[in-house]
């Protein structure tokens, strides 16, 4: 039996994190390095990624790459740079998100292509590009990962007119099941729903209804970043080699036990 060290650990794998300047990609790149992962971050901005790369560098091994995601040229790009530095890649991470807000009446379809092409069709072509280097990385008893970043949005109807997001989520997380039928059993793919987490995309929501989101979690509080690197550490290490398909909320019961989004 694997010992319960060896168990979460991922410590030497290479793992890749989309939109990884700021945020939760931000929170994982760093609890990855914290835990012997070679890091790569990609984000829109140049100076963005050579900012991240910086604060990075004292926990370990990040290389970070510029690239929009809702751009396939740059998507091709990206892995492209990553199979000229690595022969394997252990874990994908689509987690570069896009929203748009606006009242039902006046929703844009230019919304509905942004967000859309960010949030979905960018995870599909990753995981289509980096499917060589994945399938390099898998071994007996540890296979590759891919790890949608969704959110509870794409599970319960959000309080927010943000018509575009919680589709696109929602599509994102069958995306991870078709995905994870698809790729088994040498790369498994999930999903983790995020709550409410203190970033720049939620920063309005948790200004206007921060207490209310707090009163009404299970365990009344917003996440924090060991929340989001826990559930994520757990499924890129052999400690999930036996899941598959799975969509996992990480937001204090609020999807689970309340029934109502942000």
């Amino acid at each position: 039996m694997t010992t319960s060290t060896d168990l979460f650990s991922v410590e030497g794998k290479t793992v890749l994190i989309t939109g990884g300047t700021r945020g939760i990609g931000y929170m994982l790149a760093e609890g990855f390095l914290r835990r012997g992962a070679r890091v790569y971050i990609s984000s829109r901005k140049v100076e963005a990624c050579e900012s991240a790369a910086a604060q990075l560098a004292p926990l370990g091994e990040v290389t970070a790459v510029a690239c929009d995601v809702g751009r396939p040229q740059d998507c091709e790009a990206l892995i492209e740079e990553i199979t000229a530095r690595e022969s394997a890649l252990h874990v994908l991470i689509n987690n570069a998100g896009a929203t748009w807000g606006a009242p039902l009446d006046d929703f844009p379809g230019s919304a509905w292509d942004k967000v859309l092409t960010v949030n979905v069709k960018a995870p599909f072509m990753l995981a289509q590009l980096a499917r060589p280097l994945l399938e390099k990385a898998a071994a007996e008893g540890d296979p590759a990962r891919i790890l949608n970043i969704g959110s509870i949005d794409g599970l319960v109807v959000p309080s927010f007119e943000n018509y575009s997001y919680s589709s696109a989520k929602a599509g994102a997380h069958h995306l991870t099941r078709h995905l994870a039928s698809a790729l088994s059993p040498s790369i498994l793919v999930n999903a983790i729903a995020p709550g409410a987490f203190p970033t720049k995309m939620l920063a309005k929501a948790l200004e206007e209804k921060g207490d209310e989101l707090r009163e009404a979690t299970a365990v009344g509080r917003i996440g924090d970043p060991d929340d989001i690197v826990g559930a994520a550490i757990y499924l890129s290490s052999r400690a999930s080699s036996f899941v598959t398909g799975a969509v996992l909320p990480v937001d204090g019961g609020l999807s689970t036990t309340v029934g109502a989004a942000i």
